[in-house]
């Protein structure tokens, strides 16, 4: 298994956004799709604020396979169901990265139905 680099960790984690494209079954790449990321420790994920009735999202967990682009770091990722015991802190990471922006548009990012789709990106 491909590990991130401290220096992609650094980069995507302060990213403000990340741009995720999903790989369809012929190997081509969906549209991309602009969204948060947040770093815990060597990880790396994202949620869908709309939970599982993101198109981006239904389509992740079907592939499994993407690219993104993020703080200047090109990748192609595997998508993989996160840890639930790693929403507490990863709610945190989300509040103390993005609450600048305000509650309303980080409480829907912490809520159960986003915690829900929580997906871990790991490099290939």
């Amino acid at each position: 298994m491909t590990n991130w680099t401290t220096h992609e960790l650094d980069r995507i984690g302060q990213a403000d956004e990340l741009e995720i494209a999903v790989r369809r079954p012929d190997g081509t790449l969906r549209k991309r799709v602009t969204i948060w990321v947040v770093r815990n420790g060597d990880g790396l994920y994202v949620r869908s604020g709309y939970g599982d009735r993101a198109a981006w999202y239904r389509a992740a967990r079907r592939s499994r396979a993407g690219h993104i682009s993020a703080g200047g770091v090109e990748k192609d990722v595997r998508f993989e169901d996160a840890d639930p015991a790693a929403n507490d802190r990863i709610n945190a990471a989300y509040r103390n990265k993005y609450l600048r922006h305000g509650a309303q548009w980080v409480n829907p990012m912490v809520a159960p139905e986003a915690e829900s789709t929580t997906i871990k990106l790991l490099p290939c």
